[in-house]
Order: structure tokens, then C-alpha cells, then sequence
């Protein structure tokens, strides 16, 4: 579901710059995606703020909303109130500093009290200049004391104070979170700043980095992110090992992916250019995502042995049978000339050494072709599967008859 958004008075990149038609569009979105009904449980003196204001001036509102809002003074009691009310889940986010989640069915809302003196002050404190525009819901006006209306139609990141974000350092990476999500540039001050201060990031708690790195990963403009991540080196303060494998993405034609291929395997081609499984692990990225980095790793490292090529039957055969569920991840490292073959054979789930399947499962050998449980039983199917891949197996009955023929070879000798 998209907000239909006006026409008139647009400048570049369809931003919209006058206040009355984005204060107007503001509005209309509350009664689209239907939260007016929390309003009249609202203080005087509120403001919406940050992102929910952002999305909409840069025609990104969508059916998932988070909304962000300021009051006055007591978020805590404000929030519970409005969740009591419309049967919403309470969070309290930072019991100190007063600020708390309401989660309703179809919209998530973050609400704090004001820190400061003035609404301006505090928008003055938030991480980039896009984050601090304001509009208060009782005057209808907009606050934008950073010009972050002009660096969105500049499509640029910028801070008002290199102090928003040592107050936290984890805003560092929101900034290639937005290089990833929303391809802005990024303010060659704050680049300059990123150099200091990146070590920074170690202060902060490893589930945060988490979230923030998988953001990154999984933006539209994921590469140009990275790009900038290794150019600046971020991770080096926890990157024990110095050997990631880094390749030059404006070289690589993305668009031989389809959608569904570049949503679910580019964030793991992005992960493993700037993280090692020492750092993975420390971040406390998922066992199976390390698992998978891991695998990846070892393979393209051994191409930097030899190339596919050169690789014997059983490495071929072993390199789809591991990499099988996660190969367009490492169809990537490829020469380009790989791309439209490996994918239009990984696409064709038929294609027996793109997928590795076997003709018999390791039951039906234990019953029929009496071999016990153990490493020969395995060494047993991944031969079958093996000669399935490579078209020297047409059916069952040759399946068993190959299998009897390994057994006789391979089981051990009694004297």
C-alpha cells in the first residue's frame, strides 16, 4: 500500500520543499494509515518527528509504520495511558530517559519526553539533519532548524554536531544504513569524522551492530554501502583477521539476479566482504549464518588456488553439494562469464549436480544392501550422488547394482 503524494511543487529527485504541502501530506497520512485516533490522548506540545516525517517527504511511507513522537514530559505515563486505552502492547525502551513502544496491530509507535528546554533544541541533539525535522500536531507547523528539507533533496547525510554522535557511536553505522537504504551520499565532514572516531563502535553492545549491519546488508543500495565500509575501514578494530575477500562491486552486473535471488542472497555476498567468523561470532550473528559464511569462505579462498576449471570431479561435485542452497551467494565471486550459466542451471531444480540428489536413501542401503550404520554408509550415498550428478546413473536398478559393485571395493577386508 502506497500514499498517493502530490505533484505540484516538486524539485529535484520529486522532494517535496514547500512546508504547506508537506505539513498538508502529513495530515492526509495520519487519516491514510489510520492513527488519528491516538491524537486526542496526546498532550499539548507534542510533535511528530524523525523518520515517519522523512519517509513520507521522500515518497517511501508503506503499510509497515513506525511513528516517532515527542511530548512535553511524562512519555512513560503518556504511552501507557494511550496503550491501556487501545489495547496496545507496552514497552518501556529507557525507563531513565522516559521513553516507551506502543505496538497496535498495524503500527508501531516510539514515544519520549522531551530532553530539552525546547523542541528545537532537541532536534538540534538527533543523529542527522533529515532525522530533525518536527511538526507539531496542535500548531500545524514544521521545525527544521537543521535544513534537513534541502539535504533530503540533496540526498545528503549530514550532523548538525559530531557530539550526536559520540553521545552514540552506533549512529556511525546508521549512516551507511541510509547510504544502503535511501543511496544519499554522505557529507565529506562526517566522512572525515567516521575516520576518528569509527573505533568508537567497539562502546557499543554487539546486538545493536547486529541489527544495524543487517539493515546495511539487505538495502537496495547494499554496495555502495560496503564500498564505503571497507574504503573506511570500520571494522577493523574488531576484524582479527586481516584476509576478507574483497572484490570490486561496480564491476558486477547485479541485474542477472531476479528479485526474489538478489533479496535472499546478496546480503550474505555483502556479509562476507566485511566481516570474518571471529567478528560473526562476537556480534552474535545466528550459528547458521556463520555456517554459511564459513562454507563460502572455503571455497572462494580455494579458487584463489585454482579455478573452476581446475577443480577434479568429486571438488565440482562437493562444492554444489555445500554450497547448494546458498550458490548465487557465491556465483558472485565468479568471473562474470559464470553468471547466466551456474544461475540458469541453480534455477533448474532438475539439474542433479546443481542440486545433488540420490536414487536410494541411506535406509533402503542399510535393508537391502547390507551395510551398517557409519562413515562407509556415507562415503556410499555421496558416490551414488556423485555419479547421479555426473550422468553415469539412469536408474534404480543401476543404482544398486553400482552399489554392490562400491560395497565389494570399499568394505574392509576381513584376514
Amino acid at each position: 500500500m502506497q500514499m498517493h503524494i502530490i505533484k505540484k511543487k516538486r524539485i529535484k529527485n520529486n522532494i517535496h520543499t514547500d512546508h504547506t504541502l508537506i505539513i498538508n501530506e502529513i495530515e492526509k497520512s495520519i487519516k491514510f494509515y489510520n492513527w488519528d485516533f491516538i491524537l486526542s490522548s496526546l498532550p499539548s506540545g507534542s510533535y511528530l518527528v524523525g523518520g515517519y516525517i522523512r519517509d513520507l517527504i521522500l515518497g517511501r511511507l508503506n503499510s509497515v509504520i513506525d511513528v516517532d513522537i515527542i511530548v512535553p514530559k511524562n512519555a512513560i505515563k503518556v504511552g501507557k495511558k494511550i496503550a491501556d486505552k487501545f489495547q496496545g502492547k507496552f514497552i518501556i525502551l529507557d525507563y531513565e530517559r522516559e521513553v516507551i513502544r506502543i505496538i497496535l496491530k498495524h503500527i508501531s509507535i516510539d514515544i519520549a519526553s522531551q530532553i530539552s528546554t525546547s523542541i528545537t533544541t532537541d532536534l538540534f541533539s538527533r543523529d542527522f539533519s533529515i532525522n530533525a525535522i518536527a511538526f507539531s500536531f496542535e500548531k500545524k507547523f514544521l521545525i527544521d532548524p537543521s535544513n534537513g528539507i534541502k539535504d533530503l533533496q540533496l540526498s545528503l547525510l549530514r550532523t548538525y554536531s559530531k557530539q550526536n554522535l559520540l553521545d552514540d557511536p552506533l549512529r556511525i553505522l546508521r549512516c551507511f544504513r541510509f547510504v544502503s537504504e535511501l543511496n544519499f551520499k554522505v557529507d565529506v565532514n562526517l566522512i572525515n569524522f567516521i575516520k576518528i572516531y569509527k573505533n568508537q563502535l567497539s562502546l557499543i553492545a554487539n546486538e545493536r551492530i547486529n541489527f544495524e549491519i543487517k539493515r546495511i546488508i539487505s538495502g537496495g543500495n547494499a554496495s555502495q554501502a560496503i564500498k564505503l565500509i571497507n574504503k573506511l575501514k570500520v571494522f577493523d578494530h574488531i576484524q582479527l583477521e586481516k584476509d576478507l575477500i574483497l572484490i570490486d562491486l561496480e564491476k558486477i552486473n547485479f541485474e542477472e539476479f531476479n528479485k526474489y535471488e538478489r533479496e535472499k542472497f546478496l546480503p550474505l555476498f555483502f556479509l562476507v566482504q566485511i566481516l570474518d567468523e571471529v567478528s560473526l561470532k562476537n556480534l552474535k550473528f545466528m550459528k547458521s549464518e556463520i555456517s554459511k559464511i564459513r562454507v563460502l569462505r572455503k571455497w572462494i579462498f580455494l579458487l584463489k588456488i585454482k579455478t573452476i576449471y581446475e577443480l577434479n570431479e568429486k571438488e565440482r561435485f562437493d562444492l554444489h553439494q555445500e554450497l547448494e542452497t546458498i550458490l548465487p551467494s557465491f556465483i558472485l565471486f565468479l568471473p562474470k562469464i559464470f553468471f547466466k550459466e551456474w544461475l540458469t542451471r541453480w534455477r533448474d531444480k532438475d539439474d542433479k549436480l546443481f542440486h545433488p540428489s540420490n536414487l536410494i536413501n541411506g535406509d533402503f542401503a542399510k535393508k537391502y544392501l547390507k551395510i551398517q550404520e557409519g562413515p562407509l554408509l556415507g562415503k556410499l550415498i555421496n558416490y551414488l550422488s556423485r555419479e547421479l550428478a555426473f550422468n553415469r546413473l539412469d536408474n534404480f536398478d543401476e543404482a544398486i547394482y553400482k552399489g554392490k559393485q562400491w560395497i565389494q571395493q570399499n568394505a574392509p577386508k576381513c584376514d
